[in-house]
């Protein structure tokens, strides 16, 4: 009898009547129902998202931003999240959202504080607070919706971020604008600047030029002061003496014209005399000495009087040219007396010429006469002018005195004024050098605004805006997957069609015997019992395995990227897994059905079907290298998604060292059960 013939025996036995055909039937659906009904569930289970009821709460007050812009994110994340329908949003107040998560008609809700907008715009103003999303949730709805709720607030805080960065970035870049255009105004007002230092300059140039001209007059003027109030002052003293010997002139004229008061009564009278003595020729004889003695004595008089005369006025403090002027006035005077006095002498000494002489006489006393008037006059003038030089001198003298202190004082003013000149020219001299200086600044501020204006971005509206875009979100991400899971139900499909395929080889075995007992009565070779044994749930494992893959890839809609290469590698996979639990239900019996059962339990938590298996705990990496459904998810997946299909070698070895392996251990279990014992007649435990 040979392997296939114990096969087909042992599926005659299992189709015998209409009831086990039903349970063949059922066992054979097992997987179906399992993975393709589980994957069925959980094919898109985001894409229903909007069907699971959230509120959302809007008490943000809204903000105003320092350029008058009102700013009101609550609203807009409102408006937002309701027109996504990413979730069953509802908008309503606090209490109700509060009141709905509490009792379930909400899974949780969605709260934008009252501060939300003030707090995102506080960075302008450098107080910078961090703005808060508060979510509400209950675990008591579902535990999964809190994860889910968090992930949205995480995409909603990124998308609020993004908006305040870019309009943050777009203000920002304005006033980039802004600095550039008042730079550029800066390095024009620095460039007028240097124009206007040059002309100031050259001004303080001309400044400390005309200070040293100044210095230079101021001096010449103190020399000039100082030798005026010098000068006036000797002329106030040569004023004073002035003011003096007038003083003594006058008063020495006062006498003379008291002394000659009587002068031109007297000359008349002797010109009245001498007429008597010519019309007294008979007694001119007689009287001839007497009139010779009263002439002599009259000369004599005058003489005396001349020498008198000088002396006083030299007394009186006349000069010696006055006096002379004096003197030569009163010998002019004097002159006809002496003229007469030689006429009568000559008259005394010549009788004979009395009569002449006398006449000569009378004539020259009335010339003398006519002029003592004019000589008293003159010498009356001279009183009077004296004394109008002498109130003249006093008043010169008081002017040269004042003259003098006024040049004294002159002097100082013009001293100070030279000083004040000479630090006038010391200052023109620094501002002419800060000048310069300044101007140099000047022109290395213009030259640098103008060199930084270059490194200032002036962009335009539309750059502004471009830049605030990538500015507030800088990141883009661009998927570039070498095999990728269409859905959330395929990324889960390896796992639970692995899975399947252990659940269906595991229950075939509650009707299929694993080892054929007319096979071992007859004493068939332990290999060929095996072997008979695995064929007939193999080609039932096969079965299972197509229409699982019929079911999910057909019916759930999961595409393969190798879809003969999948359906090969899952019949390989079932057979293989039905060989394993041939083993043990063949070495085991129910003990081994039930280790069975234990091993897909370990397999569920090592296999790395959900989460990459290295987030396991430590512990449970080595289960993952050794047990075979790890591979059997792997190959599946790199056969449903595409890719490398360098592991699938891998993948296919360590199926088939278990295959053979659990085929080893199968045939010593049929070897075993060729021998009957006291506990295989009655088993302590049968399922």
């Amino acid at each position: 009898m040979t392997a296939l013939r114990l096969a087909l025996t042992e599926l005659r036995r299992l189709t015998a009547g209409r009831l086990p055909r039903a349970a063949l039937a059922a066992l054979v659906l097992v997987p179906t129902l399992y993975g393709g009904l589980y994957l069925y569930a959980n094919k898109d289970p985001y894409g229903n998202l909007d069907r699971v009821p959230a509120a959302v709460v809007v008490e943000d007050a809204g903000t105003t931003l320092a350029n008058g812009e009102r700013l009101e994110v609550g609203d807009q994340v409102a408006t937002e999240l309701v027109d996504s329908h990413s979730f069953g949003w509802h908008r309503v107040s606090r209490a109700a959202a509060e009141q709905g998560v509490d009792d379930g008609a909400y899974d949780f809700a969605l709260v934008v504080p009252a501060l939300f907008s003030a707090d995102l715009a506080s960075s302008a103003q450098f107080k910078p607070r961090q703005a808060q999303l508060q979510v509400l949730t209950n675990d008591a709805n579902n535990y999964l919706a809190r994860t889910i709720a968090n992930q949205l607030v995480a995409q909603v805080t990124k998308s609020v971020a993004s908006q305040v960065s870019s309009t943050a970035a777009s203000q920002l870049l304005v006033g980039f604008a802004t600095i550039h255009d008042k730079v550029a105004e800066a390095a024009k007002g620095a460039g007028d600047l240097a124009d206007g230092l040059a002309k100031a300059d050259s001004g303080a140039t001309k400044l400390r030029d005309g200070a040293d001209q100044l210095v230079s007059g101021e001096q010449q003027l103190v020399a000039g002061s100082r030798d005026l109030s010098a000068g006036a002052a000797k002329a106030a003293t040569g004023a004073q003496s002035l003011a003096s010997g007038a003083d003594r002139l006058g008063a020495g004229l006062a006498r003379l014209d008291r002394g000659t008061a009587s002068l031109p009564a007297d000359t008349r009278a002797l010109a009245t005399g001498a007429q008597q003595v010519a019309d007294g020729n008979a007694r001119v004889a007689a009287a001839g000495r007497q009139a010779a003695t009263a002439s002599g004595q009259l000369v004599t008089t005058l003489t005396s009087a001349q020498g008198d005369l000088a002396t006083r006025l030299r007394a009186a403090g006349f000069t010696d040219a006055q006096v002379q002027q004096v003197l030569d006035a009163a010998t002019a005077v004097s002159g006809p007396l002496n003229d007469a006095n030689a006429q009568v002498q000559t008259a005394s000494g010549r009788l004979d010429q009395l009569s002449a002489g006398s006449q000569q006489v009378a004539a020259g006393a009335n010339r003398l006469a006519d002029a003592a008037g004019p000589l008293h006059a003159g010498i009356h003038q001279a009183a009077t002018g004296s004394q109008a030089l002498a109130t003249g001198a006093h008043d010169l003298a008081d002017g040269n005195r004042a003259l003098a202190a006024g040049a004294s004082r002159l002097a100082g003013g013009q001293q100070d004024a030279l000083d004040g000149a000479t630090r006038l020219r010391s200052g023109a001299g620094d501002l002419a050098r800060g000048l310069d200086e300044l101007h140099a600044g000047a022109t290395r501020l213009h030259d640098g605004l103008t060199k930084g204006l270059s490194s200032i971005p002036d962009p335009s509206a539309a750059q502004r805006k471009a830049v605030a875009q990538t500015l507030g979100n800088p990141v883009g991400v661009q998927g570039s997957s070498l095999a990728s899971a269409a859905s959330y139900g395929a990324g889960l499909a390896p796992f639970f069609l692995s899975l399947s395929l252990w659940i269906g080889a595991y229950v075939l075995f509650l009707l299929v015997k694993p080892l054929s007992s007319r096979a071992l009565a007859t004493g068939q070779p332990s290999w060929r019992s095996a072997l008979g044994g695995w064929l007939a749930p193999a080609l039932l494992g096969l079965v299972q395995a197509v229409l699982v893959y019929a079911v999910v890839m057909r019916g759930v809609g999961i595409s393969a990227a190798h879809p003969v290469a999948l359906v090969a590698f899952m019949v390989a996979v079932s057979a293989t897994f039905v060989m394993v639990l041939h083993a043990l239900a063949a070495r085991l019996g129910a003990p081994g059905k039930f280790l069975g059962l234990v091993l897909m339990v370990v397999q569920l938590v090592s296999a790395g079907g959900t989460f990459p298996w290295q987030t396991l705990p430590t512990p449970l990496h080595p289960l993952h290298h050794v047990l075979p459904m790890s591979y059997a998810v792997d190959g599946i997946r790199r056969l449903m998604y595409g890719g490398s299909s360098g592991r699938l070698a891998l993948d296919l070895a360590v199926l088939g060292a278990y295959l053979v392996g659990a085929f080893l251990l199968s045939t010593r279990a049929a070897r075993r059960a060729g021998r009957w014992s006291a506990l295989r007649i009655k088993p302590e435990l049968s399922l």
